[in-house]
């Protein structure tokens, strides 16, 4: 009458129909990895009240998660590939939610609970007397379900390989845009007070944790996904006073704490908010400022980016913004944009922006999200973030460094991404991608979205997935506001996953050769040009199996 089934971390177990994937209840990894798997559940009856022990010498670092459900009212645009699991609307696994006294089994429903091992690094283990001077260490995790009174329900064992190495450092520069004044609203609490900075920190631990070693740093409110002649709720980092009608002050105080609280969490990149409005650098963003005695806004949609009043604030501005990353060391350390996502119509407006940017930003870094070379080419954007459905004449002109990123137009073609309603196999596959193609960075815009599209209202990121009926499921945000802090999504779990395989597959490179490591990596995919980013989302098996022959050969290689 209970049933358990022991999963990969790949599967996706849906409510409402019958569970066909395949047991699994083994694997590998490496120390200081994230490791996940699933243990799914079905109950004939009613059962409230469940209660899940986990047993293991590593009990320590494991923690056991319910996977919840999210509606997806858009799981696909009308012309999806065949890389979906399903593209009707319904309710699909996606948050980790705490497993407290409300965990129950539903009846005749399968659901899953989601098991992380956090390994310490080897040194930690060796000390812990977790690791020996064997290469690997085999350990044994029992996940015990029982019911209110105690009585045993059911129980999944798994067995984790732990090889003798550990997962070096990340070098893949890694930003998903992290919406401050989503934080604010969503909680209720004024932009930069004490209990903003709190929650900032808390979303900021999560972000570095799952490999964002880069975050989006709003000297002004970004202007991003904003309505034309609309507002985003002012998050500015810079305090601005105008003195006279062309003359400022710039108090960086705020800034400062900024980058104090990334470096405790690990963050050490700033990619600098976007200096003049998306979609064609038409206008400057928004900028508040104490003129006259009371904070209102100077600069917005009704100012021409090429004006003078924007340029002479510009000049005074950024002379002030280079002499204070001097001082505190930061300018190895800052990323700038111009605008987001130009097209060739906006070309001009473009250079004409930047131009006045390099009167005082020369030899800063400039990168830029776009999918058309001619930007590349005619030298705007010396590091272009092409599209990964429009990478291929970046990968042919020999473009170093490069970067990538997806979106919601990002949904077919066999790329990689992580809508709800795709198999995570999907997700996951991009780690290899990124180290057969040397890319340095990925950007993606949707850490934690929770407004309706141009940033019009609110949303319930429980109840709205689509960012209002724009974007498929899950592609505005990838964690949840959790009471007192973030929740995160299967998703983002598995995207980690993403990154810790392009770690492995970097320190199998440092052991045997690029070559060879790469020849293990696709020779599981099929052999020699396997991977590819239009590679579509292979069968969670072969993912899996990719990374066992990545860490055996590590393992072969010490």
């Amino acid at each position: 009458m209970f049933e358990t089934r022991c999963l990969s971390s790949l599967s996706k177990v849906f409510a409402d129909e019958a569970l066909s994937d395949a047991p699994v209840r083994e694997g590998s990894a490496l120390w200081g990895e994230t490791y996940s798997f699933q243990v799914a559940y079905r109950s004939e009856s009613l059962l409230p009240a469940l209660r899940v022990r986990a047993a293991s010498p590593l009990e320590p670092y494991i923690a056991v998660r319910a996977v919840g459900l999210s509606p997806a009212d858009l799981p696909a645009y009308s012309n999806p590939d065949e890389g979906y699991l399903r593209t009707t609307p319904g309710l699909y696994p996606d948050p980790l939610f705490p497993v407290g006294d409300d965990l129950r089994a539903l009846p005749k429903q399968w659901r899953s609970l989601w098991v992380t091992v956090s390994l310490p690094s080897l040194s930690e283990a060796e000390e812990a007397a977790l690791a020996g001077a064997d290469a690997e260490a085999d350990f044994p995790i029992e996940i015990v379900l029982s019911d209110a009174d105690g009585n045993r329900l059911g129980a999944e064992t798994f067995r984790l390989t732990v090889a003798r190495a550990e997962l070096p450092e990340q070098r893949l520069l890694h930003t998903e845009w992290f919406h401050a004044d989503c934080i604010a609203t969503r909680y209720g609490v004024e932009a930069f007070s004490e209990g903003h900075w709190e929650l900032l920190e808390k979303y900021m631990e999560n972000a570095y944790r799952h490999g964002i070693n880069m975050i989006l740093t709003p000297l002004f409110t970004p202007p991003l996904d904003t309505a034309i002649g609309g507002e985003r709720p002012t998050m500015q980092l810079v305090g601005v006073e105008r003195i006279g009608e062309d003359d400022y002050r710039f108090d960086f105080s705020k800034l400062t704490r900024w980058v104090e609280t990334c470096r405790r969490v690990g963050i050490r990149h700033f990619e600098m908010s976007h200096l003049f409005t998306q979609w064609g650098a038409k206008h400057a963003p928004k900028i508040v400022a104490l003129a006259d005695g009371e904070e209102r806004r100077i600069f917005g949609w009704d100012t021409e980016a090429a004006g003078e009043p924007y340029g002479r604030f510009l000049d005074q501005f950024l002379p002030a913004l280079v002499a204070y990353l001097k001082e505190h060391g930061l300018e190895k350390n800052v990323y700038f944009h111009v605008s987001d996502e130009p097209i060739p119509d906006n070309l001009e407006h473009y250079r004409a922006a930047k131009a006045v940017l390099m009167r005082h930003l020369d030899g800063f870094a400039f990168f830029e999200a776009l999918s058309d070379y001619s930007f590349y080419e005619q030298g705007l954007v010396p590091i272009p973030v092409p599209a990964n459905n429009h990478i291929e004449p970046f990968l042919e002109g020999g473009v170093d460094p490069l970067w990538t990123y997806y979106c919601c137009s990002q949904n077919r073609d066999g790329v990689a991404n992580r809508f709800l309603a795709m198999p995570s196999s999907r997700n996951r596959v991009l780690g290899v991608q990124l180290y057969k193609y040397r890319i340095a960075g990925f950007l993606q815009w949707g850490f934690n979205f929770w407004y309706s599209q141009y940033s019009k209202r609110e949303i319930d990121p429980f109840r709205v997935t689509d960012a209002g009926g724009a974007f498929p499921s899950g592609d505005p945000f990838v964690v949840y506001p959790g009471p007192n802090g973030p929740i995160d999504s299967l998703r983002w779990e598995v995207f980690r996953e993403a990154l810790q395989d392009l770690r492995a597959l970097e320190l199998l490179e440092s052991l045997v050769g690029r070559d060879a490591a790469l020849a293990v990596a696709e020779d599981a995919y099929g052999g020699e040009g396997a991977v590819t980013f239009r590679m579509g989302a292979p069968a969670s098996e072969r993912v899996l199996d990719a990374r066992e022959r990545i860490n055996r050969a590590i393992a072969a290689a010490l």
